[in-house]
């Protein structure tokens, strides 16, 4: 992976990991476009570059995340980030076996956009009208609605969304909780990557710091890609509040099901899978 290509994917990782199109699925398909090789710090980088997504939410909702007096808002992003934590270790092989399998990542996004074309008839109603109504019970049901997402091309933001919009939360407080869930997750996500996965270099295993350390070019990649995703997710995040305050999530499943069948036709036929 090259500057130009490790920019590339920075930038669709920023505008993709908080709308509900599955910025994994996006990250992957571009890579194999580019034609970048799949080794194990791109697939590490991956992983990482969710890190610099992640700021762009603690920058933009900073005074929700340090105003340490409100600590029923921590108690509920921890209790719901808990099954993410424990079905992601126990699913780990898993998934990295399904995100070399473009295919079904391409069907799952299909499948994903349907249900978006729908989804706010399914839910009507909303009770919750900010983020303080919301119980821990209902944050931890949320949590659960998120693990669907480690199925790649399904999208951690539209199902911890979905999950939201079934404990009645209205759309607004829905998305803007799925921001927030997003943080301690995919800090738990960067970090096992960085310290605790294991990942194979020149035949040497190493850990993800280690691989990193390894290369100057990996460590200038890894920084520079983090810095690319905050700067495009600060924006993405602000685009996507003001589209589904106006359209709903209707227009991200017409995305999704033109997109998936692109991919599929792309992946069928153009590149041997």
């Amino acid at each position: 992976m090259n500057t130009l290509e490790a920019i590339i994917i920075a930038i669709v990782e920023g505008l993709t990991e908080y709308l509900p199109v599955s910025s994994t699925a996006h990250m992957i398909f571009t890579s194999s476009i580019l034609g970048i090789q799949e080794d194990n710090f791109v697939k590490m980088f991956e992983y990482c570059i969710q890190l610099g997504a992640i700021l762009a939410v603690v920058v933009l909702y900073w005074k929700k995340f340090f105003d340490f007096k409100r600590l029923n808002f921590y108690l509920k992003l921890i209790f719901a980030v808990i099954p993410a934590l424990i079905l992601g270790k126990l699913c780990n092989e898993k998934i990295d076996a399904i995100l070399e399998k473009p295919i079904p990542i391409a069907i799952v996004l299909v499948i994903g956009g349907f249900i978006l074309l729908f989804i706010d008839r399914f839910f009507k109603n909303p009770t919750i009208l900010k983020e303080e109504d919301i119980s821990i019970k209902q944050a931890v049901i949320i949590g659960f609605w998120q693990c669907l997402a480690m199925m790649p091309g399904t999208s951690r933001s539209a199902a911890s969304i979905i999950g939201g919009m079934q404990q009645k939360l209205n759309r607004n407080v829905a998305a803007e909780f799925s921001f927030f869930l997003a943080v301690p997750t995919m800090l738990a996500v960067t970090i096992y990557s960085l310290t605790l996965k294991t990942w194979e270099e020149n035949g040497i295993e190493m850990k993800g710091y280690e691989l990193l350390a390894s290369n100057t070019n990996h460590l200038w990649i890894f920084l520079l890609g983090n810095l690319v995703a905050f700067i495009v997710a600060v924006f993405a995040i602000k685009f996507f509040v003001e589209v589904i305050k106006k359209f709903g999530f209707k227009i991200w499943g017409y995305y999704r099901i033109i997109i998936g069948t692109l991919l599929l036709i792309y992946f069928i036929f153009y590149q041997q899978v």
